[in-house]
């Protein structure tokens, strides 16, 4: 078994996050996904990144047993779905979950949308934390109103905030925002999930030049630079690797500028405020 990737980022109540993890969304073949959790593991991985709606915690489950790592030696970070929100339902989506991902507490879970009833949930997860069952709480897709409105509750602060995060969507204010709130970054969708150009701008390239790095490697360094935790997703082994070799290197202030000069203002994803898919993905297909 590889090294461990060491660094991390400290939460505010003192849990240590791995500042890179493997991104598991849309990974729908069970082999395929535990054969890339396995390699992961192998190169040095210890954050894994998961949610109930990507029908794949068992896999990661399988994956992780075959590997032979033990539990304690990683990071899990799951998600309750919108059709899953409302205080009771939260925390009989949760048990389902740590059953799924065969393990009694989760590293990390996160409301994956603020659909309907997100404060509710957000009050049955404190509940969960506080009874020692996951280690550290947070939120994915919210913005700040929505966190601010957990706030005005007189609420407990989510410990990370899971946005779309790319080199043309920064998410600046949002990012200021957390920074000062001492919420964490973390960023899906890191390489702008293949629906940009960006593996091929001729500024990355020409950075990546410098430093022998492909551009995905300069991207992630840029997130990492920032602050951020980083999950790009690959079920290629060869990606997988090129991912996590970077923290042998760092960029200038003046490449960082270059970079954030890529902003387009472009979501690849969904809207966390269109409230009509919110209200639809939270009624369950019968």
């Amino acid at each position: 078994m590889g090294e461990p990737l060491v660094e991390s980022i400290e939460l505010y109540n003192g849990v240590k996050i791995p500042k890179l993890g493997l991104g598991l969304f849309l990974m729908k073949d069970e082999d395929e996904l535990v054969n890339a959790v396995k390699y992961a593991v192998e190169v040095g991985y210890r954050h894994f990144d998961t949610a109930t709606i990507y029908g794949n915690e068992e896999y990661l489950a399988r994956g992780l047993k075959e590997a032979g790592i033990k539990r304690e030696e990683v990071f899990i970070t799951s998600k309750v779905w919108n059709y899953d929100q409302g205080y009771d339902q939260t925390k009989v989506a949760f048990q389902e979950s740590l059953d799924r991902l065969n393990t009694d507490y989760l590293d990390l879970y996160l409301i994956h949308w603020a659909a309907p009833k997100f404060v509710e949930t957000w009050k049955a997860i404190v509940e969960l934390y506080e009874e020692g069952k996951i280690k550290a709480i947070g939120v994915s897709n919210f913005q700040i109103h929505h966190l601010e409105e957990l706030k005005n509750q007189g609420l407990m602060q989510p410990m990370i905030n899971q946005i779309e995060t790319h080199p043309e969507f920064p998410q600046n204010e949002l990012h200021e925002y957390m920074k000062e709130n001492g919420i964490i970054h973390e960023a899906w969708g890191p390489l702008g999930q293949g629906k940009s150009e960006l593996l091929n701008h001729p500024i990355l390239m020409e950075i990546g030049q410098k430093y022998f790095k492909t551009p995905a490697q300069i991207i992630i360094r840029w997130h990492l630079e920032r602050g951020e935790v980083v999950i790009p997703k690959s079920i290629h082994d060869n990606r997988i690797l090129e991912n996590s070799d970077v923290f042998n290197f760092s960029l200038t202030e003046e490449e960082m500028k270059q970079i954030d000069s890529l902003e387009t203002g472009t979501r690849y994803g969904s809207d966390p405020d269109d409230q009509e898919r919110l209200q639809k993905t939270s009624i369950k297909p019968e």
